[in-house]
């Protein structure tokens, strides 16, 4: 019986070659380039594309590159380069893809403590500014009577609770051991499609938190948060609350507020 050889389908040998092309890119030190490519061509494209992806992640996180030692930061670019496997295949993605790398997939205790957190952080003010919501809420020509009427908390804002003081880090304050306290911040963007940060003591946390709750009254949430607080002087709770919602109606963070 004479020998019959069969040829591979084309679309499994294109897949075979993308993958040892792919393969080979995410970790050229140890996987041979394809057969078919010259190693010349490949080291330049490889090279290229690394640099690409360095660059955006350095960009992204710049507090993160500033700190990090130049072999320290290659070392964890080719790792995420080696090992992440990427879901979302946009460039603006792409800081939330590392993110994803940090806390899932790294593990080196030579990393700082805060890595993550500040990553997070960082990460924050690329998804803010990148969100299509819009505050549609139009600006009242008179500051709203935030006691007898129900606040609204802008749609491009975001609460956050950090164990580390992540927005205060830098090249002069690395801390080692986290604080007591933990860090309350909101990031939002503003009717000029500013994205702004602003750091908030347990008493405005708690009132965004209520906001977002329920719809109540300004007056309700700040009886309910001098109740938490066993506070023997109400009043002076809501003196202090109506500070707090001045500030952030100033900052677009509440836009307005409905009977």
């Amino acid at each position: 019986m004479p020998h019959r050889h069969v040829n591979m389908p084309a679309s499994d040998h294109f897949q075979q070659v993308q993958y040892a092309f792919t393969q080979h890119l995410r970790d050229p030190e140890n996987v041979p380039t394809p057969a078919d490519i010259e190693p010349r061509r490949m080291a330049i494209y490889e090279r290229l594309l690394f640099k690409n992806v360095e660059n955006f992640l350095a960009n992204g996180f710049p507090v993160i590159r500033k700190l990090t030692a130049d072999d320290r930061w290659l070392e964890m670019i080719r790792d995420y380069f080696k090992h992440h496997q990427a879901r979302n295949p946009l460039f603006p993605r792409m800081p939330l893809e590392f993110l994803e790398y940090l806390e899932h997939e790294r593990n080196d205790p030579a990393d700082p403590p805060w890595l993550l957190e500040l990553a997070h952080y960082e990460w924050m003010e690329t998804a803010m500014a990148i969100d299509p919501r819009e505050i549609e809420t139009p600006r009242p020509d008179i500051e709203p009577d935030w006691l007898s009427s129900v606040p609204i908390l802008s749609p491009v804002m975001t609460p956050l609770v950090y164990q580390w003081p992540v927005h205060m880090i830098g090249k002069d304050y690395q801390p080692e051991t986290p604080p007591d306290q933990p860090t309350y911040l909101v990031i939002y963007r503003n009717r000029e499609d500013k994205v702004g940060f602003l750091e908030l003591n347990p008493v405005s946390a708690r009132l965004i938190a209520l906001i977002r709750e329920t719809p109540r009254t300004g007056r309700e949430l700040l009886e309910q948060i001098a109740t938490e607080l066993n506070h023997p002087n109400p009043d002076v709770v809501i003196g202090g609350g109506l500070d707090i919602f001045r500030q952030l109606f100033n900052l677009d963070i509440v836009t307005n507020t409905q009977d």
